[in-house]
């Protein structure tokens, strides 16, 4: 049985194949698509770097089908991103590739290592304005949507 799953995606470094972040955001989901059924995905925005990641990122969110379990879909990401150049490093250091899975449509997940829906998604505009852009009615916290925890967030933020 297929599964969907919504995967943020990010990157702050430049790849010497895919050039800019912008680039490598857009070279991320044709290998998502590619891997896995590509259900939809957002356009790419560009976001300040937060914690220390110093150049800023370009972000989407890409909702694909699979029917991996999360722990295993966990694992392609990661496999993605190493194939990407993506090397340990610092926690909120810069990356050619960051992919996280968000949702996921089985409801929620807790295991070792993981935790579906992620736990810091209300709070992460970069990844709830894409996936808003794409799946606004997708139940993401109880009964909040993604819509939702959007609205929230924007009426929180500092307004310059």
């Amino acid at each position: 049985m297929s599964s969907l799953y919504a995967i943020a995606i990010g990157s702050n470094r430049p790849h010497g194949r895919f050039g800019r972040p912008a680039g490598v955001v857009e070279a991320a989901i044709a290998r998502l698509e590619g891997e896995f059924g590509l259900f939809d995905a957002s356009p790419v925005i560009l976001n300040p770097a937060h914690g220390g990641a110093g150049r800023d990122f370009a972000n989407s969110v890409a909702l694909v089908e699979s029917a991996l379990d999360p722990p295993e879909m966990l694992r392609r990401l990661k496999a993605i991103e190493r194939g990407f150049g993506r090397r340990p490093g610092r926690r909120w250091g810069a990356r050619v590739l960051d992919l996280d899975l968000v949702l996921w449509s089985g409801g929620r997940w807790r295991s070792r290592g993981l935790t579906v829906p992620h736990p810091a998604l209300a709070r992460r505009a970069f990844v709830l304005q894409p996936l808003a852009a794409i799946a606004p009615g997708w139940r993401a916290l109880g009964p909040l949507t993604v819509r939702h925890l959007a609205h929230r967030l924007a009426r929180r933020a500092p307004r310059g």
